[in-house]
């Protein structure tokens, strides 16, 4: 005979309504008690199918973006795309979705966790781009399912879904020392998040693997915006400092900023530099030259998020995990592609 929520509830000295609640997967209970009773539920061997099941889903999903910095997530059309993958997927599988706007430098984190608690909340995707571990970990605390978008901690017990940063710089950087035969700039981003970081990591490493020293790698730190990165680059230029013949950029609006104060002051691009960003946004195939970069499936990335949570919210035993989503090059005119031999 199959043992009862009660009983189970006594067996781990835990409350009747949390063992209820992490049974049927309801927010309330945090994630160690939630695994706790599923763990201890199978062992006693208790009836599953007593659990009703519904195609119609009780409560909102969230989606929760995070700023600590309008540098980054300003550029909505970025976000906007993460936005239409989620809610796509939440609707087809009858969710209703809500969504959150957290700055970090003017609303109180407690405000919105205590918003969280009373809402009709069932699940949080976090948009986490510039978010830190240890606030992070006060969402996870809620005991909702969450997906943490953008971003990952190594210590966190958090499904986390982003881009395969490191891959994406280093095929860029790779490319355009096979492309140019130079050793490749970096216009590095002076705001950091994990993703330059992380990008970062994979520039270095395509320099080395072609034999080159990172210490002779020409870096210039550009805000990351476009007006911001100009202004920076114009700078950089009027103080003739050394440039070098290619660039990679961390994202593209430092590329085209840095393009833009180039074509100001009289430089040929690619005849005279390469560059080459990360992201493909909208206005990198309008400038002139058209921007090469690593294109982002942005919409995919929200759709597997959704997936994911969706997973988390229907299953009973919940398994974390860390998907990384691969970028694709997108060749364009801002990268000299033929190499010719000096006279």
């Amino acid at each position: 005979m199959s043992i009862t929520a009660k009983k189970l509830a006594q067996k781990l000295g835990i409350s009747a309504t949390a063992v209820s609640m992490a049974l049927n997967n309801k927010a309330g209970v945090s994630t160690e008690t939630r695994a706790k009773i599923i763990k201890a539920a199978e062992e006693y061997g208790y009836d599953f199918t007593k659990i009703k099941s519904s195609h119609e889903h009780n409560g909102a999903i969230y989606i929760l973006f995070y700023k600590t910095h309008n540098a980054i997530l300003s550029y909505s059309p970025i976000f906007n795309e993460l936005y239409d993958g989620i809610k796509n997927e939440c609707q087809k599988e009858h969710f209703t979705v809500k969504m959150m706007q957290f700055y970090e430098k003017t609303d109180i984190l407690a405000d919105c966790l205590s918003d969280l608690r009373i809402s009709d909340c069932t699940g949080i995707i976090l948009i986490g781009t510039e978010i830190r571990q240890e606030v992070c970990r006060q969402f996870l605390s809620l005991g909702y399912p969450v997906v943490l978008l953008d971003t990952y901690f190594d210590s966190l017990d958090c499904t986390s879904v982003l881009i395969n940063n490191s891959q994406g710089a280093y095929l860029a950087t790779d490319y355009l020392i096979s492309a140019t035969r130079h050793q490749p700039g970096y216009l590095q981003s002076s705001y950091l998040i994990p993703n330059f970081v992380q990008r970062q990591e994979g520039y270095f490493r395509a320099v080395k693997e072609n034999g080159m020293s990172p210490f002779r790698s020409i870096i210039h730190k550009l805000s990351p915006s476009i007006e911001a990165a100009m202004a920076d680059m114009l700078e950089i230029i009027d103080r003739h400092d050394t440039l070098a013949e290619c660039y990679f950029a961390d994202n593209d609006m430092i590329a085209i900023g840095a393009m833009k104060a180039l074509l100001l002051r009289g430089y040929k691009i690619p005849e005279d530099i390469s560059i080459i960003g990360f992201d493909n946004i909208s206005e990198s195939r309008i400038i002139e030259p058209s921007l090469t970069t690593m294109d982002v499936p942005r919409h995919y990335i929200g759709t597997i998020a959704a997936k994911l949570l969706i997973e988390q919210i229907d299953s009973k035993v919940v398994h974390t995990s860390k998907v990384e989503v691969s970028t694709k090059m997108v060749k364009r005119f801002s990268v000299l592609t033929s190499y010719t031999s000096p006279i």
